[in-house]
């Protein structure tokens, strides 16, 4: 069961795997503390999505080690893998910082594709910072992502937004929109609807509103909202990603 994003034609599964947990286990808005997988789980993560026709990979510079761990652990061919990443956001020594000048965003995305091992991104979007209408409208970013995708460095572009107005003007430019749904968070329901009849991909971050909610009634929410859509969901345990399954599409054990 799967759906296609958009317009862009890329094809992916109604639950796609976050990886922040990867690379990253600090600054994060988890209910409990949690130590990095080893190479070893997370390459064993990576076959449950394999078993269970999840493709979709959601990554980014900001997210540790997360990029350069999908890089040297995806197993299979690199074809049978949707990598979506993000540009504009950079995490060292416990601090964020952001940059949407075009010479970062060359920089930052030839590094992702070094780390990825890839020469080719299926989703880029810009990593907003939460001044969404700012970013769109005061820096070259726009063009910066346009140039890319003209240069076949990646498939499609758009925006990871934090405001209901910042998604509404970024669905003039985007291929794909990573919106916030969940059941506490339903604010974005109405551009969401303004994105799908344009024409854009959708996928649906913070489901789980950072796991304070329990999978069943998120996703039933989630999915059943968004018929279209993917809901991106961030594990490091392989039995949680497959209960995860099995409680989006109702299938029993």
């Amino acid at each position: 069961m799967g759906v296609v994003l958009g317009n862009t034609g890329i094809h992916t599964g109604r639950l796609s795997l976050g990886t922040v947990k990867f690379g990253r286990n600090t600054d994060v808005k988890y209910p409990g503390t949690f130590e990095l997988p080893t190479d070893e789980d997370i390459a064993t993560l990576l076959h449950c999505c394999r078993e269970l026709d999840i493709n979709l990979l959601d990554t980014a510079p900001a997210y540790g080690t997360s990029e350069q761990r999908i890089g040297r652990l995806l197993p299979g061919r690199r074809e049978d893998w949707v990598l979506c990443s993000k540009v504009g956001e950079q995490y060292s020594n416990g601090q964020s910082t952001y940059d949407y000048s075009r010479e970062n965003v060359r920089e930052s995305v030839a590094n992702s594709l070094t780390q990825l091992k890839t020469d080719y991104l299926d989703v880029l979007l810009i990593h907003s910072d939460g001044n969404d209408l700012n970013i769109i409208n005061n820096t070259d970013i726009i063009d910066s992502l346009q140039s890319l995708k003209q240069q076949g460095l990646v498939r499609s572009i758009g925006m990871s937004t934090k405001t209901v107005e910042g998604t509404r003007a970024a669905i003039e430019f985007s291929d794909i929109l990573m919106v916030t749904l969940n059941i506490d968070d339903q604010s974005h329901l109405e551009v969401i609807r303004e994105a799908e009849s344009h024409g854009c991909g959708l996928l649906l971050k913070k489901v789980l509103a950072s796991g304070h909610r329990s999978p069943e009634e998120s996703l039933s929410f989630v999915l059943g909202a968004v018929e279209n859509g993917s809901a991106v969901v961030g594990t490091i345990n392989p039995e949680h990603l497959r209960e995860n399954y099995l409680k989006a599409f109702n299938k029993s054990r």
